[in-house]
């Protein structure tokens, strides 16, 4: 039975995704079903059809509809700023906790290709041996150097620098 060679990362992602979103607080589960409803076209739609109906209602088109806000439509603007308050912070707040998730995969992304990287020193060392076993093998430099261990914390430690010299720039 073969088995599809990104089944376990896929896996991981899922198992990760899953982790993520089940321990979210209340709070969070109430602005990420906001967000996906604020993102629809069902609420853009909502929001014309009652501000439609405010415009027309109040301009005295509509009749029997009570003129409580004439032109130029105070309450509705108040409303209409309130609204965009409230739509801009829970928006805000979603995109905060995407970015949290987003850091979160990127670390796991990480760790996994550090470990990839350490497996495939490891064959290149094997494949190294082999050659060295062999008559009339050539030397060859690039192997001898794929097969140096790579210096994570240095690597971590040089971006670290760039970070902090490029947010004293900006």
């Amino acid at each position: 039975m073969s088995q599809n060679p990104h089944g376990k990362s896929s896996q991981i992602i899922k198992s990760f995704e899953a982790k993520s979103l089940s321990k979210r607080s209340f709070v969070a589960k109430v602005v990420d079903f906001l967000t996906s409803y604020f993102g629809t076209i069902g609420f853009l739609f909502a929001n014309a059809a009652v501000y439609g109906i405010w415009v027309l209602g109040n301009s005295g088109k509509i009749p029997g509809f009570p003129q409580i806000d004439p032109y130029p439509y105070s309450f509705m603007n108040s409303f209409v700023s309130i609204e965009a308050i409230i739509l801009s912070v829970i928006v805000l707040m979603s995109q905060n906790r995407e970015s949290q998730r987003d850091v979160l995969r990127n670390e796991l992304g990480l760790q996994v290709e550090l470990i990839s990287e350490k497996e495939i020193t490891k064959i290149l060392k094997i494949l190294k041996e082999i050659r060295s076993e062999q008559k009339n093998a050539k030397p060859d430099p690039e192997l001898e150097e794929m097969t140096k261990e790579i210096d994570a914390g240095y690597i971590e430690r040089k971006l670290e620098k760039e970070l902090t010299e490029s947010e004293k720039i900006a």
